[in-house]
């Protein structure tokens, strides 16, 4: 039985891309975690798994979120947290990239048909929001007593919801939710050039 040549090419194509936004993926986390709003890096990694999860789907962007969390663990980024609960950390950090992927991809895939920069920015939105929104979540299944004393330590008292906001995540998600939408023009471009057959 012969193989047909076009999906093989097509096959061959999409593996060679997500092996390429994967190590991009890797080389922004690496390159991102010298960058710092307070104890936090910036992740500059949400861009490639949005434009990742665009060319080439939703299992791509899932693909690309769980790499994103193996390097966050392998760059030190999770040390703060990796002494207090070491499974709660590895099932945070590797389960938010994973589904902000996914999510990316899922919202670019249904807005697409309608705006194609609609959906970019739609997904561009949707990322960094999962992603921050599940660490969060991890925060408050796994962490509460060492947040509520890092919280009073820092001068919060017992507002642990607000050092949560304010001391863990504000800057770094609004930083990383600028970048995405700022770059959203571009996106689309990436991803017409990547889906040209």
């Amino acid at each position: 039985m012969e193989r047909n040549p076009k999906t093989s090419a097509q096959k061959t194509r999409t593996l060679v891309g997500i092996a390429l936004f994967t190590a991009i993926v890797v080389v922004l986390q690496l390159l991102g975690s010298f960058i710092r709003f307070g104890p936090f890096s910036i992740s500059l990694t949400l861009i490639p798994i949005v434009v990742g999860a665009a060319v080439y789907g939703a299992k791509s962007g899932l693909w690309l979120g769980f790499v994103f969390g193996v390097a966050v663990l392998l760059s030190g980024d999770a040390a703060a947290f990796l002494p207090v609960n070491p499974v709660g950390t590895v099932i945070t950090v590797l389960l938010k990239g994973a589904v902000a992927g996914l999510c990316a991809g899922l919202v670019y895939k249904v807005l697409e048909k309608k705006n194609r920069y609609l959906a970019v920015a739609a997904a561009a939105f949707v990322c960094p929001v999962v992603n921050t929104g599940i660490f969060l979540l991890g925060c408050l299944c796994f962490f509460m007593e060492t947040l509520a004393v890092w919280a009073e330590n820092l001068g919060f008292g017992s507002a642990v919801g607000t050092y949560m906001i304010v001391g863990l995540v504000g800057g770094n998600f609004l930083f990383e939710l600028a970048v995405n939408l700022i770059f959203s023009p571009l996106i689309v471009r990436i991803i017409k050039i990547g889906k040209k057959e």
